[in-house]
């Protein structure tokens, strides 16, 4: 029998200076059995950072690959946004970017490994893809202090992340890389 899936609810006072964006979160996340706390949390970070009218999580989560992690909805049909996390393929990827107008993908993995495959595959419209990663060491410290309810204050500025729980204070960085074509 497998472990079964863990809910967490995040209540965030978002300070996003880099976009002008102020609000107060509150939204629960799923935790599949197969999915590492650095991927959750890079989900997290995903909706944080782009958090928008209509951006909704993948209605079944892990469970449908063909979804993706996160997206909003255009006014005209289609998808506005396709937020990836992890290392996606070049093939998704290609898929994203003629799905959607949008194709930001969060990870916490090798950022050189995941760039080089986009650039060897032909990925569509690659020059438009925003690739950002999360450090490692930063999401595991995160991870230690991830409980079933969070109150946390998250800032960012220009690439600079500060995550506030209770009185400890926690900063990483948020790397944007350009995809070479």
């Amino acid at each position: 029998m497998s472990p079964p899936v863990q809910l967490f609810r995040f209540k965030i006072q978002l300070s996003d200076v880099t976009r002008g964006k102020y609000e107060e979160l509150d939204f629960r996340l799923a935790q599949h059995p197969s999915e590492s706390g650095a991927f959750l949390l890079s989900r997290m970070f995903a909706y944080v950072l782009n958090v928008e009218p209509g951006l909704e999580f993948s209605s079944k989560g892990l469970a449908e690959p063909d979804e993706p992690c996160l997206s909003s909805k255009s006014d005209r049909g289609g998808l506005a946004l396709w937020l990836e996390v992890g290392s996606p393929s070049a093939r998704r990827l290609h898929k994203a970017s003629k799905a959607a107008a949008q194709v930001k993908v969060y990870t916490y993995k090798n950022p050189e490994a995941l760039l080089k495959e986009i650039a060897s595959e032909g990925v569509h419209n690659s020059h438009k893809l925003e690739v950002y990663s999360l450090e490692p060491a930063f999401l595991s410290v995160l991870e230690e202090q991830l409980k079933k309810e969070n109150n946390w204050s998250v800032m960012h500025d220009e690439g600079s992340l500060t995550v506030n729980i209770g009185e400890e204070s926690f900063a990483g960085e948020l790397k944007r890389h350009a995809v070479k074509v």
